[in-house]
């Protein structure tokens, strides 16, 4: 499949990226994301490698638009974790352990 990312035109086949992307290990994902086998990376992190450019050449939405017509599954940002009521984070656990208002196990 013919596709432009950072104005540079890639002939990307399914085949091509899995054997680009074998071996790497994925980073932390903290925005978006496709799954890659049975790996999820983040979309810059395939865009660099897939490409060999740096990052900040091209966007998320063009790798991810190319990622989707590929057939590979992309993931929007990861929902935060909501934090619990009663659980203690380590600002109030400490908090509590030098005398603050609040108590440890809340």
């Amino acid at each position: 499949m013919r596709c432009v990312i950072a104005r540079y035109p890639f002939d990307l086949t399914k085949a091509g990226v899995l054997a680009s992307m074998k071996g790497v290990r994925p980073e932390l994902v903290t925005g978006e994301s496709v799954t890659i086998g049975r790996r999820r990376y983040p979309v810059k992190q395939v865009g660099q490698v897939i490409t060999r450019q740096d990052r900040r050449d091209f966007t998320v939405g063009e790798v991810t638009r190319a990622m989707a017509r590929l057939g590979f599954t992309c993931h929007d940002c990861p929902e935060a974790a909501p934090v619990g009521v009663g659980v203690p984070t380590p600002l109030r656990t400490a908090s509590a352990l030098f005398g603050g208002t609040g108590p440890v196990g809340v």
